[in-house]
C-alpha cells in the first residue's frame, strides 16, 4: 500500500473511533534537529508548508512587509557531506501579494521588479558552510530583474522527520537572505527609501521516491 494512502486509512480509523489522543500519539512526528537525522536524497518543496516575504525599512515609521505566492524549490544533500547540498529556487515575480492591488501594479513596473522582462527571480546554490550544529550559510548565485549577483542565505535546519500525514520524510528549514536592491537594479528612492531589504523564509521539504 502506498504511504499516503496508508496515512489516509490511518487517520480515518482513528477518526472514526474518537480516540483524539491515540490520533496525535500516532501522527504527530517525532522531529529532530540533529542534522544527521535528515535522511540523504532529493526533496522538493511543500508549497501547502512554505512562505517568502520580504522586508523593507519604510522611511523610519515601518517595516514594509511583502510575500510572494507562487515559488518552486528543490534540495539534494547528504549530512554527512553537508558541503555538497544543493538548492534551487525560483519565484514568480507576478505572485507578489501586499493587499493593496494599486500599489501592486506599481511594483510590477519597470522603475521596481519590471514583471513583465523578468517574470521570475532564481537562486542556485554556489557553496555551503556550517556555522552550527543547525545552522548554515549558503552561497549562491541569486538573478533578480536580470542581474545576477552572489548573495549569502543564513539558513537553520528546524528538524526531519516522518511525517504520517504525507506520507514522506520532511525537513524544514526557516532562512534570511540579506540584500541590497540597488544591486539588482530595483534603486527607485534610493537615499529616501532604504536600499536594505531582508528576504525571510520558510520551507519543508518532502524526500522524494523517483517514481
Amino acid at each position: 500500500m502506498r504511504p499516503a494512502l496508508t496515512a489516509l486509512c490511518l487517520a480515518a480509523l482513528l477518526a472514526l473511533t474518537g480516540c483524539n489522543t491515540l490520533a496525535s500519539a500516532v501522527l504527530k512526528p517525532d522531529v529532530q534537529t540533529a542534522a544527521v537525522s535528515v535522511p540523504a536524497g532529493d526533496y522538493k518543496l511543500d508549497p501547502a508548508h512554505a512562505s517568502i516575504l520580504f522586508k523593507i525599512n519604510h522611511l523610519g515609521y515601518s517595516t514594509y512587509i511583502g510575500r510572494f505566492e507562487r515559488f518552486d524549490a528543490s534540495l539534494t544533500g547528504d549530512p554527512a557531506t553537508p558541503q555538497t547540498a544543493q538548492v534551487t529556487a525560483v519565484v514568480d515575480m507576478t505572485s507578489l501579494n501586499i493587499a493593496n492591488p494599486d500599489f501592486a501594479a506599481e511594483l510590477m513596473g519597470p522603475d521596481w521588479f519590471d514583471a513583465a522582462a523578468h517574470p521570475q527571480a532564481t537562486f542556485r546554490t554556489l557553496g555551503l558552510k556550517r556555522t552550527s550544529e543547525t545552522e548554515a550559510d549558503i552561497s549562491g548565485e541569486l538573478t533578480l530583474k536580470g542581474t545576477s549577483k552572489a548573495v549569502i542565505v543564513k539558513a537553520r535546519l528546524n528538524g526531519s522527520a516522518y511525517d504520517r500525514l504525507r506520507g514522506a520524510d520532511v525537513v524544514g528549514f526557516s532562512a534570511t537572505l540579506p540584500l541590497n536592491r540597488s544591486d539588482f537594479g530595483i534603486d527607485k528612492f534610493s537615499g529616501l527609501l532604504a536600499d536594505d531589504v531582508v528576504i525571510e523564509i520558510e520551507a519543508e521539504f518532502l524526500k522524494t521516491t523517483g517514481e
